[in-house]
């Protein structure tokens, strides 16, 4: 059977060989008019998340220790539980217009409290020491 099936190939590709060189190019034309024909694809671009600044920033830490910071370029604010530096940097730079050297989060978790016979807690924090470069400042701590 391995012999038939060879001569059967053979006699196959002297068919194939003679068929006219002008019929293989209309099919390859045919070809490119239908790739041409379909519109191009169009790659749908990654959503860009948008940072809220209200919703990270929470409010500035007014204290004794954090006004000392800003004699260093160091300004506390309280942000959200969920909040990372990246998006807090964001955040300083969109309301204050100021680029931050540095961003540092402490999560701060809350204290057990006793009121009488009831047990509770405060509620967990999470603040973020803001650095900036020399001579930048942010309006908000000015007059404190």
């Amino acid at each position: 059977m391995g012999i038939f099936s060879r001569k059967i190939k053979e006699e196959k590709k002297k068919d194939q060989s003679a068929v006219p060189v002008v019929l293989k190019a209309k099919k390859e034309e045919k070809r490119k008019d239908t790739k041409q024909s379909l519109p191009p694809v169009v790659q749908p671009s990654k959503p860009v998340k948008t940072v809220k600044a209200y919703r990270v920033l929470l409010k500035p830490i007014i204290s004794e220790k954090a006004t000392i910071g800003v004699s260093l370029n160091k300004y506390v604010f309280e942000v959200s539980p969920r909040a990372n530096k990246v998006e807090v940097k964001k955040a300083i730079e969109e309301l204050y217009g100021v680029v931050p050297q540095a961003v540092n989060i402490i999560n701060k978790e809350g204290e057990r409290v006793r009121f009488g016979r009831y047990l509770g807690s405060t509620k967990n924090r999470k603040k973020a020491i803001v650095t900036l470069k020399k001579g930048e400042t942010i309006k908000l701590y000015e007059g404190i």
